[in-house]
Parts: structure tokens; sequence; C-alpha cells
């Protein structure tokens, strides 16, 4: 085994041919520092109380004011629950979960704009499903004017659906 000399700090580890003849020390409690010996070492009680204040700190904070058009903001989560009233004809699943809603826009004039798809573009609801989509947005209370926008890309595929109407469907 190699033996440091009086110049080197460090023990090399040993070759794998040697053999080590004497194993490391281990740790033991009685070897653990002593808060009351150690005035410069925290007491575990200490450690405790600092998070505490910490956490008091971070669960006092007040959320941010939201815009009633932003997502999250009340307006906005109105819109989207009206929305999701609307189910597919044909899939029993209500429209936004079913991912054809691209996105819902609200103005700082309340006006919405709301950017859909169909599954496909021989839908049998083609014709009617934006109209009802135009009308629950407009009807609900605070929303001065509703549109909506038929888009046909980025084209609708399953993966667009969320995990909650994959499990009505029995995809997941």
């Amino acid at each position: 085994m190699n033996k440091p000399s009086n110049d080197q700090d460090f023990i090399a580890a040993p070759a794998p041919n040697e053999q080590v003849l004497q194993k490391p020390p281990r740790a033991r409690v009685e070897d653990a520092v002593d808060p009351d010996a150690d005035p410069t070492a925290e007491a575990p009680r200490q450690t405790l109380e600092r998070k505490r204040d910490y956490l008091e700190g971070f669960l006092k904070k007040q959320p941010e004011a939201m815009q009633a058009g932003e997502p999250g903001g009340e307006l906005y989560e109105a819109v989207v629950a009206a929305i999701r009233e609307i189910y597919d004809p044909e899939i029993p699943v209500n429209i936004y979960d079913l991912g054809l809603i691209y996105g819902v826009e609200v103005s700082a004039d309340n006006d919405v704009v709301v950017n859909m798809t169909l599954t496909t573009p021989h839908c049998p609801v083609a014709e009617t499903m934006p109209g009802e989509v135009e009308l629950r947005a407009a009807s609900v209370p605070g929303v001065r004017d509703a549109q909506v926008n038929l888009v046909w890309d980025p084209p609708w595929g399953p993966d667009k659906m969320s995990d909650e109407a994959r499990l009505e469907l029995g995809m997941l």
C-alpha cells in the first residue's frame, strides 16, 4: 500500500493487485459535532425555525392581480367554461377537451376571438359548430362581442386531445 510521504497530503488508491491492509474507519455517532460544544454549529431547532420563517413569508405572499381577459382571469375562464358546454355530436367529449379550440383571446375591450378547427373539413357540423361557439362565447356576461376563426392549419389530430378526453374515449 502506498504510504504518504511528508510532503503529500493524500493517500493514493491501491493498485488492483495490492491488498488493502487496513479498512478505513467507520463514522460513529460519537464523532458527530455537538452543537453545545461548538458555538458556530447550528442546532436542528435553529435550522427548522429559519425554514418556517421562509415558508411563512412565502405563504403570506398574495397572488399577483390578473387581468380578466388573461388565461386564469375571470372573463377568460368564463368563456372557456361556456365553450366546454359544447359537445361534438359524434364523440361524447366537449370540443375544448377534444382539442378543437386552438386559442381564446380576450381584448381589453372584452371582445373575444376564438380560433378553432374541426376534426375534418367534411365534418357534418362544419356549418353550425363555429356559429354555436360564437353564440356561446358572446353570451358570457361581460363579453362585448365574439368572433370565431375557423382554421385548418395545423390540422387536428388525436394528439391535441386532453388527458380527460382520452380517458373518456378509452384511449389512455
